[in-house]
């Protein structure tokens, strides 16, 4: 039988089966589109914060808890979503505050508990996470868990550290990263020798005591019941050790990460810390290290692990250490591999500074004025548009840089003095380590903020804790607040972009012309949205050909005016940083 429909009857038809289609094609389409674990700390942009020198509110030349009230808009002028504060509990500040003498008490220069609970609100009302810096791979030889420790065999608190009694001789060797001496170091009042992978000042806490264990759960939760939103546990894959203090070969040391760090027993631990802390809390952390191997990154992070949430290596800025360079092939194929690792499962922070080396841009760019702007404009570009939690570090998005600082006597740091003795034991050539120093020093991160061209570069109205880099004139936030090719203001483009593109979260990374030598070159999809990544590392202009180029739409941002596309061919301007929105 034939089914005939008058004109109105088969338009409705019509309609409804093109609705029907349309419904259908969707459901594919969403079904088809990859399936997004989202979170803010996925999501978001993490700003670290070094407390000591980012802004002094009393004139004392240490900056504070209300200098930063004071910046609070700044902060959140830049578009991050979270900060994250090295120490500011109370210490003999042997370590700069990475030597804890009370995990609950905030060090007087800092301020008050309740000048922290304002600032901590006052992120809060911009909607800003907080991030906790956890230093509990060790504390300080003046906590009072060590001093009781160290008064007697019978103290409550002897088994918090790691003791070898005297009588049994000396102890294993174990290398010290601050300690020229060792890792070992005694005490006359209990007749035993402790243990401490830093500086002697900085006793290793025992971790394979539960005592121990819940005491630091206790800490956290003391932090997390005030807001707090995460942790960054610091030095923690080497928290756990063998208490049987075995012999290690001569030479180990060179593969320290090997010897010292991620001992299975680490995952119980963080495990029970998940259970404990994280879990209730709905907090996030992330451990300094991710271990020796992409497997061992993985246990930590995994999902099905609950343990961790974000891998932070090393690998990247390794290669940066000395004044030889490095190459942006090796770049290219750090970042490409860690991706890849990780393109299923876990997650990855994406960083190229923080207060544990020198500024980003002499390190990865050009810090010449000439493309000192450009160069940072690019890296930070890199930074915000690679998959992976992105870690930006106090005036890295000002384009900060390394000062000079060729004496011995002018270092305050403890790891430079330390490497400084070990250079003299081993008979070192003191020039060239000096020349070596003064490019990697860590004291290059921590010099004061640049806030404008006023005496001390409105830092402190005091003296200064730390000499502040005398091109502050030309580098600093007042100069670059206003002018839209500025440094800052290229970084607060990129946050945005960020933002508002979960391509540049979530998307797919695939690495483009990987041999190029000067250009990095990659795309970012994410169902039908892709994003065209390029960035020449070069003080040259450089070309590059690609296919992709005849689907751009649209420039998403440049660091420059414009850009030079024939045909499929870019050529790029020293330091050019374009991405592009493509079919």
């Amino acid at each position: 039988m034939i089914q005939r429909y008058s004109g109105l009857k088969l338009i409705l038809l019509v309609v409804t089966l093109l609705m029907f289609s349309c419904k259908n094609q969707q459901k594919m389409e969403e079904s088809s589109a990859p399936e997004i674990d989202r979170q803010w700390w996925k999501e978001g942009t993490l700003y670290q914060i070094y407390p000591q020198s980012f802004k002094d509110s009393d004139g004392d030349g240490f900056g504070d808890f209300r200098g930063i009230i004071e910046e609070l808009d700044y902060i959140e002028s830049l578009g991050i979503s979270a900060v994250w504060m090295n120490p500011f509990f109370e210490s003999p500040l042997v370590d700069n505050g990475y030597d804890v003498a009370d995990y609950r008490a905030i060090h007087p220069r800092y301020g008050t508990m309740e000048d922290f609970e304002e600032m901590l609100e006052g992120f809060q009302k911009r909607g800003i996470k907080f991030v906790l810096d956890v230093v509990v791979n060790h504390s300080s030889n003046q906590h009072k868990w060590f001093l009781g420790a160290q008064s007697s065999r019978d103290n409550e608190y002897y088994d918090y550290y790691h003791w070898w009694p005297a009588e049994k001789g000396e102890p294993p060797y174990r290398h010290s990263l601050f300690d020229p001496e060792g890792g070992w170091d005694y005490v006359e009042a209990n007749n035993s020798y402790y243990l401490h992978t830093f500086a002697e000042a900085q006793p290793d806490l025992n971790w394979e005591n539960p005592k121990l264990r819940q005491e630091v759960y206790d800490i956290m939760k003391f932090w997390a019941d005030k807001g707090v939103n995460g942790f960054r546990m610091d030095a923690f894959q080497f928290a756990s050790k063998d208490t049987t203090y075995p012999e290690f070969p001569e030479g180990h040391e060179k593969e320290f990460i090997k010897w010292y760090g991620m001992r299975p027993q680490l995952h119980d631990y963080l495990k029970e810390m998940y259970k404990e802390v994280l879990e209730p809390y709905n907090v996030f952390a992330v451990a300094e290290g991710a271990g020796s191997t992409f497997q061992d990154a993985h246990d930590l992070v995994d999902a099905d692990r609950k343990e961790l949430q974000v891998a932070y290596h090393f690998e990247t800025v390794d290669m940066s250490r000395t004044t030889d360079g490095y190459e942006l092939s090796e770049f290219k194929e750090v970042f490409s591999r860690w991706d890849s690792a990780f393109a299923d499962d876990g997650w990855l922070a994406i960083f190229l500074s923080n207060h544990d080396n020198s500024r980003l841009v002499d390190r990865f760019g050009n810090p010449s004025p000439e493309f000192r702007t450009p160069s940072t404009q690019m890296l930070n570009t890199f930074l915000l548009s690679m998959r992976g939690t992105p870690y930006t570090y106090y005036g890295d998005e000002l384009g900060m840089t390394n000062m000079d600082m060729p004496t011995i006597e002018e270092y305050v740091d403890i790891s430079a003095i330390g490497e400084y003795g070990m250079a003299v034991k081993q008979g070192k050539d003191m020039d060239e380590f000096m020349k070596q120093l003064n490019y990697m020093s860590r004291e290059n991160a921590r010099t004061p903020m640049q806030w404008n061209n006023s005496e001390n570069a409105g830092f402190t109205t005091g003296k200064p804790w730390k000499r502040v880099n005398p091109n502050y004139a030309e580098i600093n936030v007042a100069a670059q607040n206003n002018n839209p090719n500025s440094v800052l203001n290229h970084f607060r483009k990129m946050t945005k972009l960020r933002k508002n593109n979960l391509v540049l979260v979530y998307g797919k990374y695939e690495i483009l012309k990987k041999e190029h030598p000067e250009i990095y070159a990659y795309t970012r999809t994410l169902g039908k949205d892709k994003m065209l990544i390029l960035l020449n590392f070069s003080k040259e202009e450089s070309s590059i050909n690609l296919p992709e180029i005849g689907a751009v739409q649209e420039s998403m941002i440049n660091n420059y005016n414009s850009v030079e596309i024939d045909s499929n061919t870019v050529t790029l301007l020293p330091y050019q940083a374009v991405i592009f929105k493509i079919n």
